[in-house]
């Protein structure tokens, strides 16, 4: 995707279905006289995360307007100017009128810098920009710090969390025993044997007489991340709700064990909480509300794939009768709508061979893939995938009628089925999403009727749009 069918896309998003600015993109009714503030427009986005775009035609109540040649003359060199002299390096910015809904609209794209953060020429690097909640707000010193880190290709878990700690306090701070069993080692009888496994994992390294543990070393194998500066906030937090809303909940739990000592704790505590006892006959059964499977795969990339440089928030799972939400720190590096298909990319990727290596999760990018398959075939309604400005969020659903869903949610469920059909090289059709849906073959129009939906929402086409038989039409994916 080039970057004015990226910047069209970035539009879309910010005006359907509601109205609102995104950190990729914002909108301009005309040039503003203050040269300091559109400075600081274009140092955020030079620091945001593929760029970002200023699209001028667009009022703040999201109505639109054609920009004149003169116009897009004037707001061209002044931002050029602007880029080239009042930042503390050159950023060589682009432009192109494009027609939207009926008016031209000048976009102006600021790619993202190498070099970063990119702050305001003749000031401090304090005086750094980025985009928050759809504004362009400065940076804090922290958030100054963590860019440069990432500039400079530091990784956060070779940070360290901790450092001249004795050998002692090291295997007092850590499970190491943990780490041999999920390895299939057998377990040393030596301390300095156990140690050296520790700095072979990079869990640990050497400083003299002591050592460091490492970030990597603090959130898969902590006892308690909280002794932890700077990972207070990486703890899981679990919170029950007795209403659909957020006002009346239990007591949150708090799991401060790393992720690998943990997870099967995690897993453990949420699948008791969820699940429910039924009677048949004269057995006593438990049966899951949410396919272990699926909270498996989906909590795994929740920690795995957060944005452990953000502070302030942790990962969290909140768990209420109609539903559960998995959400972690940290916008989607791919577009929610192609998690099923898109190959494995992950902020942490050291972090995701181990968890792997640990048989907690999928490395070759299947996991929501399976976690999918594992709700269809318990006929569950489609997970919803959200990104928010600062988060990723997932929505879990237990079982609903037919006509308990809305039609969001059958669309959903729609597409997410032909996508899976296609990734399995086969095909959707009105019996197979039938059958993952629970429609009785005589209720065939229903089926048909999402499948048109979800074709009119874009989302699915046609294999053979020649064919004329519909009773042999099959569909994939928009993007196959």
């Amino acid at each position: 995707m080039n970057w004015k069918e990226q910047a069209i896309k970035y539009l879309n998003d910010s005006l359907y279905p509601v109205s609102t600015e995104l950190n990729e993109i914002d909108w301009k009714s005309g040039l503003s006289p203050k040269s300091d503030r559109l400075a600081q427009h274009i140092c955020a986005f030079a620091n945001q995360e593929d760029g970002g775009f200023l699209v001028f035609g667009v009022n703040n109540d999201a109505t639109m307007f054609s920009v004149t040649k003169e116009q897009t003359d004037e707001i061209v060199k002044t931002l050029g100017n602007i880029a080239l002299n009042n930042l503390s390096h050159s950023v060589q910015i682009q432009h192109n009128t494009i027609e939207y809904n009926g008016n031209a609209l000048l976009f102006v794209y600021i790619p993202e810098q190498t070099e970063k953060p990119v702050y305001l020429r003749g000031k401090t690097i304090h005086d750094s920009y980025h985009r928050s909640a759809g504004q362009t707000v400065k940076m804090s010193p922290y958030e100054v710090k963590q860019m440069i880190a990432q500039s400079q290709g530091l990784l956060f878990h070779e940070q360290y969390a901790m450092t001249k700690v004795n050998a002692d306090d090291v295997l007092r701070l850590l499970d190491y025993m943990c780490y041999f069993q999920l390895t299939g080692r057998n377990f040393p009888e030596s301390k300095s044997v156990i140690l050296e496994a520790l700095a072979d994992g990079e869990f640990i390294e050497k400083q003299g007489d002591y050592w460091n543990i490492t970030n990597l070393g603090a959130l898969l194998f902590a006892r308690d991340l909280t002794k932890f500066k700077g990972l207070q906030f990486k703890t899981l937090r679990i919170i029950l709700y007795t209403g659909k809303g957020r006002i009346d909940a239990h007591p949150e739990v708090n799991f401060k064990e790393g992720y690998a000592f943990g997870f099967e704790h995690f897993i453990q505590f949420i699948m008791e909480r969820t699940s429910v006892e039924v009677i048949e006959r004269v057995f006593r059964e438990v049966k899951e509300t949410y396919p272990e499977r699926t909270v498996r795969e989906l909590l795994a990339n929740a920690l795995i794939h957060q944005d452990l440089w953000q502070t302030g928030t942790h990962t969290m799972v909140e768990i209420f009768p109609d539903r559960m939400e998995m959400t972690n720190p940290g916008t989607p590096l791919v577009d929610v709508n192609r998690f099923i298909d898109a190959p494995p990319k992950s902020r942490n990727d050291k972090i995701a061979i181990l968890m792997h290596l640990f048989d907690f999760c999928e490395l070759r990018g299947s996991g929501v893939d399976r976690a999918i398959e594992a709700v269809e075939k318990a006929i569950l309604p489609a997970p919803k995938f959200i990104r928010g400005d600062f988060y990723t969020k997932v929505v879990i659903y237990p079982k609903k009628t037919f006509a308990e869903m809305s039609k969001e949610d059958r669309i959903r469920a729609c597409y997410q089925h032909c996508c899976l059909k296609y990734m399995s090289n086969e095909k959707m059709t009105n019996q197979s999403f039938r059958e993952r849906m629970g429609i009785e073959e005589k209720n065939y129009p229903m089926a048909s009727k999402i499948i048109k939906e979800t074709v009119n929402a874009g989302l699915i086409k046609e294999y053979s749009p020649e064919n004329k038989s519909r009773k042999f039409t099959s569909y994939i994916p928009h993007w196959g």
